[in-house]
Parts: C-alpha cells; structure tokens; sequence
C-alpha cells in the first residue's frame, strides 16, 4: 500500500489564482491530482551498442509507447514496448556526423509499492528493459541525416507553404556536406505508425514515415527562427541568433491530443527576443499548437501559440528550463521542467546535487492565444528583458511530481548528491509518456514512463565506428511514476497509445 506520507496531493480549483484552471468546460473543477510516487526503476548499461554499432545513449531525449504494445497482464505486471530516440550522439568536444535514429526497446514492468527500500540491484526487476532494434530516419532522396553542426542553410521546395509535403529552409551541415542536421528532442508514436520529431536547430518538427522516411516538416512563425542581424536564417547552435531560439533551446517539448490531432510544440527556454540570451530572464517560453487531421494532404494549421512561465530558482533566479511536455487533458499538460545537477554533470557536490527535477503541470484556459498577433513578428517580443507584456495573459504553473525526493530515490536504492555512482540519479531527465494503470478502484490513475539522456557517457564507447572514453559511467536510466489525473477523459490515453 502507499504511504501517506509519500503521496503530494495538488488541489486544482477552477479560477482559483492559486490553484490550476482546467477550464470552464471541465468536469474537474475541486478536482485532486495525486502524485503516488515512484513504482519503477530500470536501466541500460551506458556501453551497451545498438544493431550499428554505435553505444546505445542519449536516449531519454524523446520516448513514447509503440502503438498497441501496452498490456496489463494477469500477474499485476504490464508489457509493451518504447520507442526511444536519441539526440545528436556523442557531443562532448564537437558535435558528430551521428545519424537520425530510434530505437525499440520491449519492457516488462511490475510495480512495487511496498514500503521497504530495495537495494539498487532489486530494484531494476521492477523495470526490465530489452533492446530489440534501430531504425535510422534520412533526408529527402533516402539520403543520410546528420548530428553535426548546422552551418548552411537549403533552399525552400518548389510550393512551400502551400503544397504539405515541401520543405521550408532546412538546416544542413554545410555547403559541401549538404545532409540534414537534426538535435532530436522530443517524440510522438502517431496511430498510422509514422512518428513526430521536435528538433533543436530548426526548431522544426520533423514527420517520418514507420521506415524513416522523411514525409513533411512543420515550421514554427518566424519569431522562433534563429535570425542573424540581417534577418537570414542561421541555424548554428554554437552561438546564439540575434531573434529567435536561443542555442540548444529549441523545441525540446513535443506532445499530441491523439483525440483532436492537436499537435503542440514547446522551446525550452525564452526566445532571444524574449529574454533567452540569459537564464536570468528567459523563463517565458512560449508552446504553439498544430492541427494535424490531414497534415499530408493540408499543411498543419497552427491553431495556437501561448506563453508559458518556467519555475525559477530562488537563490540565483536562474531559468529551470523545461525538457519535455505531455499532453494530460483540454488545457492541462505536464512540463518536465530541472537543474543541470546529477549524475554526468561532475563530480563535486555542487554538482552531484540537484535542486529542481519535476514533473510539473501547467495549464492554457485562460492564458491568452498570440497565435498571428504581432508577437509572431520577432521586432515585437512578448517579453523583452524577461518582463511579460501588460496585454498578455500567461499559463497558469504549479508544481507536482518530483524527482528527487530523498526516500522516494532511496525505496529504488538511488541517491540525489554526493558519490557520482551508478546510484546516483541522473542528470538529464528530458521523457515523459503516460499509461492507463487499468485499476477498476483507481480509475484515475496512470503511470508516468521518463527517461534519462546520459550523453552518451562511458568510459565504454563507440561513436561512429570510432572507439572513446568520456571518463564516467552514465548508465540510461528509467522511472516510473503513479499518478492520480482527475481531469483525464475516460480512453483518451488508451486511445493515444493504441489500445
């Protein structure tokens, strides 16, 4: 049974200043969120290698359930099968000629809701995680995609915008290299089989076909495009733009409302304009929403843009940048918002300790939609200096699950702080994918799958072809969550995930 002294319950009243709106039209109104806490735990080894050869790694950087894998079995285990996808390989010194890829990977899991801690080697049978295959993703011609720095730009097609499937300008490695750059971020299983891909240079959303295959490209309005002083497009993630998304903080959130076709996109941080150049002032971010009903044969419609205000630190007041977001209910999403602490980030106590790793959740009813108002003019910030415009009503944040709570970790035999270990729990929680617990008493309840982007950290790897060593072990770990999520719609998660 849960502990009661384990279970954070978050009151959601609408229209309350303090509390989280889900919107006039809810039935939730009073309604009770409940974080159960941790259930599952698991993890592949940091120097294991996929079916090409390279180290398995990154790969919390988007993960989503395969369509109609997830079963609950008779025992009070559940299978099914993730889809993980990495970013842009092993980046330490440079970035790398890595490409596009996602990995299958089948899981049995069995919750634990005991209240003894299990020692680190039990706990990974709660969540036991088998590789089972790659499947690469090209540019346009089958052409090889590539993880490096993007330093040239293509040319628009022929019909871009109106015909679905033309690209727009299109970020590539470099005029004599001209592959398609893509720093993958984040991931959606479509019904169809074909999959989304938020992408950090663009920032771009990315549709592929089942066998990788490059089918269309959505780009966000030209305030989020990385512009130089003279207005061009420079996709370059070492230095920041003069407008636009900042440096590796493009769309790092992506999530689908399977039941509308609603496909929304969030940066991880402020735009340039916005306040992004500086942690300090870059907590407004703003989220854009796609209508993707017939997104081949209609190019996907914008339907909505929002601001979204990020926690920040109460010491330093510096931004917590948001690495996911998940789709929860009409208005309601979770944000995936942490430090730069934990394991792989060092190894002083600085920074094996981290601050701020949540699953938090957030909500759009009464936040005001820019879509094509003058904000989408980057010349017109909706936050200059980090200071949100008078005429602009954000979303409404609020804290919930955390990460590192110090007995929860301890339960699955993990740590936040001191020893960089195999025990210590990772830095870069960037994942989020939701599941029905399919509990007749507990009807509002699902499980929350996240998953770490270790950096392709091992003292084991390969890169390329090309053997290295990055000094630490950072294995690719996994945590499973219980969540109470009142304003969920009956089958709308088991319909998002194919079941």
């Amino acid at each position: 049974m849960f502990s009661l002294d384990r279970i954070l319950v978050l009151p959601l009243l609408l229209n309350s200043v303090q509390c989280l709106s889900v919107g006039e039209n809810s039935a939730a109104q009073g309604v009770t969120y409940v974080n159960k806490g941790i259930v599952g735990f698991g993890l592949i080894p940091s120097n294991f290698t996929d079916s090409l050869g390279d180290t398995l790694g990154g790969i919390g950087s988007g993960i989503a359930f395969k369509q109609t894998t997830w079963q609950s079995l008779s025992n009070g285990s559940y299978t099914g099968t993730l889809v993980v996808h990495p970013d842009r390989g092993y980046n330490v010194i440079s970035t790398v000629d890595y490409r596009s890829r996602q990995h299958e990977i089948d899981f049995i899991f069995t919750p634990y809701n005991g209240t003894d801690d299990l020692d680190f080697e039990s706990a990974q049978t709660t969540l036991q995680l088998t590789y089972v295959s790659t499947i690469l993703q090209f540019d346009r011609g089958g052409g090889n995609t590539s993880g490096l720095d993007a330093l040239a730009v293509r040319a628009a097609e022929s019909g871009f915008p109106t015909v679905a499937v033309a690209d727009p300008e299109m970020p590539i490695a470099n005029e004599t290299y001209q592959h398609l750059t893509i720093d993958a971020e984040g991931l959606i299983a479509a019904s169809d089989g074909s999959y989304w891909v938020s992408d950090e240079y663009g920032p771009y959303v990315y549709h592929f076909s089942a066998n990788g295959s490059l089918i269309q490209t959505i780009q966000p309005p030209e305030a989020f495009l990385p512009l130089d002083s003279n207005g061009d497009l420079n996709f370059t993630s070492v230095v920041n733009p003069t407008t636009g998304r900042a440096g590796n903080t493009g769309f790092e959130g992506l999530t689908l409302d399977a039941e509308n076709d609603i496909l929304y996109a969030m940066l991880q941080a402020a735009t340039i304009q916005d306040g992004g150049d500086d942690d300090d002032t870059s907590l407004y971010t703003r989220m854009v929403a796609y209508d993707i009903a017939n997104a081949t044969v209609t190019p996907p419609t914008m339907v909505g843009e929002w601001v979204v205000p990020l926690p920040v630190s109460t010491s330093k007041s510096k931004t917590r940048k948001c690495s996911e977001i998940h789709f929860v209910s009409e208005n309601v999403f979770f944000a995936l918002s942490r430090d730069g602490n934990g394991n792989g980030a060092g190894t002083s106590s600085s920074d094996t300790t981290s601050k701020y790793k949540q699953a938090d959740l957030f909500s759009i009813a009464n936040a005001t939609n820019i879509a094509g108002s003058k904000f989408d003019d980057p010349s017109n910030p909706v936050a200059p200096g980090g200071v949100l415009d008078d005429s602009v009503t954000p979303a409404t944040y609020v804290s919930f699950v955390n990460y590192i709570d110090d007995d929860q970790l301890a339960r699955f035999g993990l740590h936040n702080g001191g020893d960089e270990d195999s025990t210590l729990v990772n830095e870069k929680w960037e994942s989020l994918a939701l599941a029905p617990v399919n509990d007749p008493a507990n009807p509002d309840d699902y499980f929350l799958f996240t998953a770490s982007d270790n950096d392709f950290l091992t003292e084991d790897g390969i890169s390329i072809g090309v053997p290295y060593n990055a000094g630490v072990n950072v294995d690719n770990q996994f945590l499973v969550f219980q969540v109470t999520l009142p304003s969920v719609s009956p089958g709308t998660i088991q319909q998002a995930i194919g079941i």
